[in-house]
């Protein structure tokens, strides 16, 4: 198992906050490891959720690219 100070980087790693680190190690401390799986869960949803309106905005400008090119050429 890694030390608290390893599972602290690592949160701040994936971008959670402080309040989101304090919830989760409240959590170990009274073992629930359901709330911590659900805390990880919805992260990991919220970064995916990032990710998809990213490849959106990247659609938009490729849309844009593609016209612009296609007056131009």
């Amino acid at each position: 198992m890694k030390s608290k100070l390893d599972i602290i980087q690592n949160l701040k790693d994936a971008s959670c906050n402080d309040d989101f680190i304090t919830k989760y190690i409240k959590f170990e401390k009274y073992g629930n490891h359901q709330g911590q799986l659900r805390l990880l869960s919805m992260h990991r949803t919220s970064l995916i959720n990032q990710i998809h309106d990213s490849y959106k905005m990247i659609d938009c400008l490729d849309y844009l690219i593609y016209k612009m090119k296609k007056q131009i050429y």
